[in-house]
């Protein structure tokens, strides 16, 4: 992916200079950016740096320092993000990080934002085995399952999540609709594991849930 030409945000971002970051974002709300706007942004420079370190030209102390960046981010905006909801929940979503993997910056990026468009979230957590997600399917009967996997090993684990799910004797669980995403998620590894729906970007992924469970009333 290249870099957004004349974006001082994600150039800085890339750079890991945390101050100069810190300080656009605030520049910019001042200047009356959308915080989501910031958001897309700063979820395009964790996929560069993602790249960089596949590439090799990034270590993993660069990784860790890009995370601590978009927490501070996420920490400033998310008490400024307006809440537009009738009153009710959206919808139930169980969201998590699958067995064998560890990263959560998307997974908690994309609850957040989940809570911010009304829905009840259920976050189980890091490395979440496929047995365990089912039985918090069958106790919570959620409206949705967002399985969440950086790694190529996750693949494997979100393909049995989905199987078991499909064999639940209850017929109304096995056809819940399960979403799944990551930096290396693409249309491939989304029919590979048998997920219904698939996005790399949280911003996407929100408007995606409120598709589906419109569709579904």
């Amino acid at each position: 992916m290249d870099k957004p030409k004349n974006n001082r945000l994600i150039e800085d971002f890339l750079e890991l200079e945390e101050r100069s970051v810190l300080e656009l974002v605030q520049e910019r709300l001042s200047a009356g950016d959308s915080p989501l706007g910031i958001i897309n942004d700063a979820q395009t420079a964790m996929r560069l740096v993602g790249e960089r370190y596949e590439q090799g030209k990034y270590y993993i102390s660069s990784m860790m320092m890009a995370s601590e960046i978009f927490r501070e981010i996420m920490e400033i905006l998310e008490p400024l993000m307006s809440l537009e909801n009738e009153g009710e929940t959206a919808g139930r979503v169980l969201i998590c990080t699958v067995q064998g993997d560890i990263h959560d910056i998307g997974k908690n990026l994309l609850g957040v934002l989940l809570r911010l468009h009304g829905f009840t979230v259920i976050d189980l957590g890091q490395d979440t085995a496929p047995e365990t997600i089912v039985q918090e399917v069958e106790k919570i009967k959620p409206d949705l399952v967002a399985l969440s996997g950086l790694i190529t090993l996750s693949y494997e684990s979100m393909k049995r999540t989905v199987q078991l799910i499909r064999e639940m004797e209850d017929q109304t669980l096995a056809q819940t609709p399960v979403i799944i995403g990551g930096g290396t998620i693409n249309e491939m590894v989304s029919s590979f594991v048998g997920a219904d729906y698939w996005s790399i970007d949280a911003i996407y992924a929100v408007q995606l849930c409120r598709q589906i469970l419109e569709e579904r009333k």
